[in-house]
């Protein structure tokens, strides 16, 4: 049998859409900020955690891992036949490990990770498909201290890494459904009045709310600065029933603004989007100037309806290398082949990254700057290039 030549071979440099290649030197910026982030994580006591790429998609979509359902790829395991998924969100599979492989450990715990996953379609705002997540989660607490601890950690390890001008926004996507609830709103009609307060809808809200709607055009307009917020929603007429979770989002947002006086705070009482599986306070993090989220997190039911607490967030490696300047050339060095390897192994030590020349040169210099070398090792010393 023969082949017919294929006249119009696909580019092997093309790539499916939403998934790109990451070259030198980015792909070794975004590794060292990723590392920053973790080391921020390990020494405030988080432990890292690997999961795997792919599981079997009962798991994948159990408890809030069931908000991910169209966002993820899934395929047949030829070992097992049954489906799998390729994740979505790295948070669903740490909740996964706390209550499975780590359910019988001492808690509080307090896990971290990083990895790549996959989208079946990208966002609004960012193109991409294959997204690195880096995150951290207290699994075991339910309380102010550990929404406060985990929004500090966010905080910390995204200045560590050089990021300014950080705000954040909390949001109380637990706030909604109750309210729907304790006032009598038809159960099918709460999705569609949820859309049109995340839309700021004032037009679908009177249609879909009736004479309730003043309330929940209240809570619009209660969005902005904390401390305004907070006295817009005092002001309201809520039900008792919801008076714990604007508790809880008055005593986070003023011990930071205690804490921390120049850091923003805002809030939006009525955001859910993205917040799907989120039971507590919601928030995202953003610096001024730059496009998207620079991550987001809060507090969710940990699995099936388990009551243990569990908060945590997740990091956009995509907005938070846009938050930061473009990686700064580093230092190489330019050796002959025959140089001692003692001699090489001490100017590694130092922090010097070597290139080897395999065969004689006219022109060290012009070599140098052919493999982009910023310095050439001659008389046994680094010497910088005159070339640029």
């Amino acid at each position: 049998m023969t082949f017919k030549e294929d006249k119009d071979p696909i580019n092997k440099s093309l790539l499916p859409s939403g998934l790109r290649d990451q070259l030198p030197p980015h792909a070794a910026h975004e590794a060292s900020i990723v590392e920053g982030l973790i080391n921020t994580f390990e020494l405030s006591g988080y432990e890292r955690v690997k999961p795997p790429l792919i599981e079997y998609e009962d798991t994948l979509f159990s408890g809030p891992g069931e908000a991910m359902v169209h966002s993820t790829f899934r395929l047949m395991d030829p070992v097992s036949q049954k489906m799998l998924g390729v994740r979505s969100d790295l948070t669903t599979q740490v909740a996964r490990i706390a209550s499975s492989r780590l359910g019988h450990t001492h808690h509080p715990l307090r896990l971290c990770y990083a990895g790549e996953v996959l989208r079946v379609m990208p966002d609004d705002l960012n193109p991409e498909r294959e997204l690195v997540q880096v995150g951290a989660e207290l699994i075991g607490e339910d309380n102010s201290l550990a929404d406060i601890e985990v929004i500090y950690l966010a905080y910390d390890a995204l200045s560590n890494v050089g990021v300014q001008s950080i705000t954040i926004d909390i949001t109380t996507p637990a706030l909604i459904p109750k309210l729907v609830e304790e006032i009598g709103i038809a159960t099918e009609i709460g999705p569609k009045l949820r859309a049109a307060l995340d839309k700021k809808d004032s037009s679908a809200i009177q249609e879909l709310a009736g004479s309730n709607a003043g309330l929940f055009i209240g809570l619009i307009e209660a969005a902005g600065s904390w401390d305004s917020s907070v006295k817009k929603l005092k002001a309201l007429s809520l039900p008792k029933l919801v008076s714990p979770i604007l508790d809880r989002l008055e005593a986070v947002a003023a011990f930071i603004a205690k804490e921390d006086d120049y850091l923003q705070i805002t809030i939006d009482p009525v955001e859910s989007r993205g917040f799907e599986y989120y039971s507590g306070l919601g928030f995202s993090f953003f610096s001024q100037g730059v496009r998207g989220e620079l991550g987001r997190g809060g507090r969710y039911i940990l699995n099936d309806g388990e009551s243990t607490g569990s908060c945590g967030f997740t990091l956009y490696m995509e907005t938070v290398i846009r938050a930061l300047p473009e990686p700064v050339s580093k230092n190489r060095l330019l050796v002959p082949h025959s140089i001692n390897r003692d001699v090489l192994r001490s100017l590694r030590r130092e922090g010097w990254i070597t290139v080897s020349l395999f065969q004689q040169v006219d022109s060290l210099e012009k070599e140098a700057k052919r493999l982009n070398c910023s310095h050439i090792f001659s008389n046994n010393r680094p010497k910088k290039t005159r070339l640029t």
